[in-house]
Formats: structure tokens, sequence, C-alpha cells
């Protein structure tokens, strides 16, 4: 497949067609990584940020009771006589 490459302002680009992008997974993606390998542009999809969704993961656990101390409450039995 053979697409234009179109100047827009003093940069260049070009229109991918959608059923290319869905191929590569890409369809939904509001922006993508972008590279140049062995002299050709890649498109990938972004890598997701560090710890994403985590917040969401811990609200849904605790929702259904699985956020439970494993070990309970426990301390140390001297430490209440000491005086910081």
């Amino acid at each position: 497949m053979e697409i234009a490459i179109r100047t827009i302002g003093n940069s260049k680009g070009v229109v991918l067609p959608k059923p290319l992008l869905a191929q590569a997974g890409l369809e939904g993606q509001a922006t993508a990584s972008v590279m140049v390998e062995n002299g050709a542009i890649v498109l990938r999809k972004p890598a997701s940020a560090v710890r994403a969704g985590w917040a969401l993961a811990a609200v849904s656990l605790a929702t259904k009771g699985g956020d439970a101390m494993l070990m309970g409450e426990f301390g140390n039995v001297e430490d209440e006589e000491l005086s910081w």
C-alpha cells in the first residue's frame, strides 16, 4: 500500500487508513510511539504509564473484602517503654 506524504505547514504528514490502524492495534488510540528502525518509520502503541490502573484495582479489591491484613495487628511489647 502506498500513501501520500502531504505538506502541513513546515512539516509533512500522512493519513493512515482505518483498517491499517486496526491491524496495528492503534484504532482507538489518541497517541502512538514513533521511532526510526533500520530506515523505516515505526508506529507502536504507547507504553502504559507505570502503575496505571493500580488505584482502580485497589478500590475493586477493597469492595470485595480482599484488602484485609494477612497477619493482623501486632507490635513489639518492649516498644511501649521507649520514649522518643
